[in-house]
């Protein structure tokens, strides 16, 4: 009862139309999304920790049950608001899966912790006065799984076809993630920000700064820089934490990013552990290119480079989702 009261009070306040409370996670209402026949469904997911994190899903129509893609960008927090603005600005991409058959699911997790490197440690609890005491603070990527292990228990959704696309630290997460967990069935690491994952170490402090999106970048100014970040890298402790990792992976760059040699050397210590893992590059203007975004018309005008890449992205999926 405490639920749905709270289902229907937070409906109101965000002006949603109020559903039922699933058995898990809390559905507070759909909207529908501009262009499209398909609404989305706000759903908030318990946490590990007992709070709640929002989800934004849509199905195909019919009854399913569908394979899904969940999907993330870059660090967490703002909540419910991230995932509405996402559903309604930033779903060209997902419109796209929808078609092909996919339910598919914006995702919003708390913040990135400023830790100075990932340990991969294991978050433990244990009884303390009745209530589980937790070893450690959860991480942004806990919820991540946590959203996995609840949209597995819908009846729209098959339980054994879960993806997970992931853009910047987004991508950085599939990689925590894998290793830790087993629940996936594939993943796309999108321009991975994976110098923590990696354990890349301090650079040189008088090296200059590279633009976002540089004018240029050659093959050879690109090869210097994945030689330098591999020096840098603590590779024992880098292939540790890959070494767990068990599922396909799709590690997509860009061309002129002043990540790509973290992007690249992502993709080459993957390749040397022996994962199954992919590699494309494309030349885009824009960090996160591969999410379309609604123009200031209101319009979604994705270009070549970008249905390139989402037409890659699909069937990547589909041959490991759909065999």
């Amino acid at each position: 009862m405490r639920n749905a009261l709270f289902v229907a009070g937070l409906a109101a306040a965000l002006a949603l139309t109020p559903i039922v409370h699933a058995d898990e996670g809390l559905v507070v209402g759909t909207e529908a999304i501009a262009g499209s026949d398909i609404p989305a469904a706000y759903h908030l997911v318990p946490t590990v920790d007992g709070l709640f994190t929002a989800i934004g899903l849509r199905k195909p129509s019919g009854d399913g049950p569908f394979p899904i893609v969940l999907f993330a960008s870059g660090n967490g927090g703002e909540g419910l608001d991230w995932v509405k603005n996402a559903s309604h600005n930033m779903s060209w991409t997902q419109e796209q899966f929808l078609d092909a058959g996919y339910a598919v699911a914006w995702m919003r997790y708390r913040a990135e912790v400023d830790v100075p490197e990932y340990d991969g440690k294991a978050l433990d609890d244990r009884a303390w006065s009745g209530r589980p005491r937790l070893s450690r603070a959860p991480f942004e990527y806990e919820d991540v799984i946590g959203i996995f292990e609840y949209v597995k228990t819908l009846p729209e959704i098959q339980a054994d076809r879960v993806a997970y696309m992931g853009m910047s630290h987004g991508g950085e997460m599939l990689m925590k993630i894998a290793s830790v967990y087993d629940g996936l069935r594939a993943g796309i690491a999108s321009e991975p920000a994976s110098a923590g994952f990696l354990a890349r170490g301090p650079a040189d402090p008088n090296a200059p700064e590279r633009p976002e999106t540089a004018e240029v970048y050659t093959a050879d100014m690109q090869a210097q820089a994945v030689r330098e970040l591999h020096a840098r890298i603590d590779r024992n402790v880098a292939m540790q934490r890959i070494a767990p990792i068990d599922i396909p992976i799709f590690v997509q760059g860009r061309d002129r990013d002043h990540n790509q040699d973290t992007f690249r050397v992502n993709y080459e210590l993957l390749q040397e552990a022996g994962k199954e893992v992919e590699w494309k590059t494309y030349d885009h203007d824009e960090h996160g290119f591969v999410y379309v975004k609604r123009n200031t018309d209101g319009r979604y005008e994705p270009n070549a480079v970008q249905r390139e890449a989402v037409a890659d992205s699909i069937a990547f999926f589909d041959r490991h989702m759909k065999r």
